[in-house]
């Protein structure tokens, strides 16, 4: 099997003079990018000749990060991405569950972790160079040499990410080689990307944006990197540097279209702004198409599956039926619907979203226990409630482990939601479910309006009880300015609980 690094290698030595990454700065050809790549890979062994070892990179999007994640790749060695978004005690616990060996972190990020004693590489920086070793210095100090090729099986690890989903804490995923290897074969597939592609790194990437990064050097590509995905700053590369692909969860789509500006912007050059981490309402995909084009998809994964169990191309999105779908299973993916007892539902029946493959996960590091409860005979229990219709496309209709039993009777938070967005005062919500005495579990909606609208709980009661009848009609709402997201945008259902406690507001 091709190491991840090799689709990048082989086409830097086809295509040494495209332009690798257009911005900002400096442009930086596949030549010059892979000679920076082997350089920081060599003096990265050099300062931790053991193979497969870990290092941590705390950074935003910047070249510097770039370098040193494909740098990790080429030394044999294991990315730990540490969101500098998350807090100083998430990253520390996240150090202290996967142990890296060195770090690499932006100057601006050194606070955000604390230090352990390993050695520690400076990414973007302004401290004077000879002070600490930086991606910059070592490049220079090992300009010319080139890394010892280590041997790697397609079992071993590639990437340890954290996976919290809306619920829990997270949770070191060991992704292999041959995971990321049959994410980038999915991506390239799903979504036809080749050498015209201007790809937008705005979302960050330690999280999702890192799972385009290969597939575009793959096929002579470029990227562009955005340090601050503040929407006029992405509006404004989008038309500096023709930018054909974009991935971002909604916030971040969402952040766009309310920018000033969105309307009279040129977005010709537009093939792909593909979201994922949640879900749009149809009537957000609707806008985006209208602002940006025929041009918005979607894709499903985790971490423990990333990015690509299914897809969704901008022409299947046109299609009403399918607004609410998270396409059909990716090339690299088997997708079934399992019920309780462990048996496979034909369409049209819902149940727990499983699917198995080259793309699903090792397991959680150290944790064979939970390993275990997760991949059960070969399938990945996603925790995703589902459904898959006569024509192969997937809906959500929840979280497992988030369904409410109120009164006996099964509510899916999905369909509750789903309805409540239709009213012309809701902007988000998110539906939970909370103790009962009566109901045993009773439905709650935290409910975010637009600014100037006018809607009293009883009327959102009343709407829902019209189309999904009086059990799945909220008995509480509460209205919130905002809703509580963890670090990969995700609205998360266990902290609205937290912040809402239960009592209208």
């Amino acid at each position: 099997m091709t190491k991840p690094i090799e689709h990048f290698q082989h086409r830097a030595e086809q295509s040494p003079n495209a332009i690798a990454v257009a911005g900002p700065g400096e442009p930086f050809t596949y030549r010059r990018l892979l000679a920076n790549v082997h350089a920081l890979a060599a003096a990265l062994q050099s300062l931790d000749p053991e193979p497969g070892s870990r290092v941590g990179i705390c950074a935003r999007n910047t070249v510097e990060h770039l370098i040193a994640l494909l740098a990790t790749y080429s030394a044999g060695k294991v990315w730990v991405p540490l969101a500098p978004n998350n807090s100083r005690t998430d990253l520390d616990r996240m150090i202290g569950a996967t142990r890296p060996t060195l770090f690499v972190a932006d100057e601006s990020c050194l606070y955000r972790f604390t230090p352990t004693g390993a050695p520690l590489v400076l990414g973007k920086t302004t401290i004077p160079p000879g002070e600490m070793p930086s991606v910059r210095t070592l490049i220079g100090e090992w300009n010319g040499r080139h890394p010892t090729v280590i041997a790697r099986d397609e079992r071993d690890a590639q990437i340890i990410k954290f996976s919290g989903g809306s619920t829990g804490a997270p949770k070191p995923v060991v992704q292999s080689v041959r995971c990321v290897s049959a994410q980038i074969e999915g991506i390239l597939a799903c979504f036809e990307l080749d050498a015209g592609d201007v790809n937008l790194i705005a979302a960050p990437l330690t999280h999702g944006a890192s799972c385009f990064v290969l597939p575009i050097l793959s096929v002579g590509g470029r990227h562009v990197m955005l340090e601050e995905p503040k929407a006029p700053r992405v509006l404004d590369a989008i038309e500096k540097y023709a930018v054909t692909t974009i991935y971002a969860p909604p916030t971040l789509i969402y952040s766009m279209l309310e920018d000033p500006s969105v309307r009279t912007r040129n977005y010709g050059s537009m093939r792909h702004l593909i979201y994922s981490a949640a879900p749009m309402r149809p009537e957000q995909i609707r806008e985006a198409q209208r602002v940006f084009g025929p041009v918005i998809e979607t894709a499903y994964g985790q971490v423990e599956a990333p990015q690509i169990i299914t897809a969704m191309r901008a022409r299947e999105l046109e299609h009403d039926e399918y607004l609410t779908s998270i396409g059909r299973q990716s090339p690299v993916a088997e997708v079934a619907i399992m019920s309780p007892a462990g048996d496979l539902l034909p369409n049209g029946e819902t149940g727990e979203i499983v699917v198995r493959g080259p793309l699903v996960m090792n397991g959680y590091l150290d944790r064979p226990e939970m390993t275990a409860q997760t991949i059960v005979d070969g399938w990945l229990r996603t925790g995703d409630l589902g459904m898959r219709d006569d024509r192969g496309y997937v809906f959500i209709r929840g979280r497992l482990r988030e369904l409410i039993n109120t009164g006996g009777f099964k509510v899916f938070p999905g369909d509750v939601e789903a309805v409540l967005a239709k009213h012309p005062a809701v902007v988000e919500c998110s539906v939970f479910g909370v103790p009962d005495e009566k109901w045993g579990e009773a439905v709650h909606a935290a409910v975010c309006v637009s600014d100037g609208a006018s809607v009293t709980a009883a009327e959102l009661v009343a709407f829902v009880k019209a189309d999904l009848g009086s059990v799945k009609a909220p008995k509480t709402i509460h209205f919130v300015t905002e809703l509580p997201r963890n670090a990969a945008g995700k609205v998360s259902r266990a902290a609205v609980r937290s912040m809402v406690g239960g009592r209208p507001t």
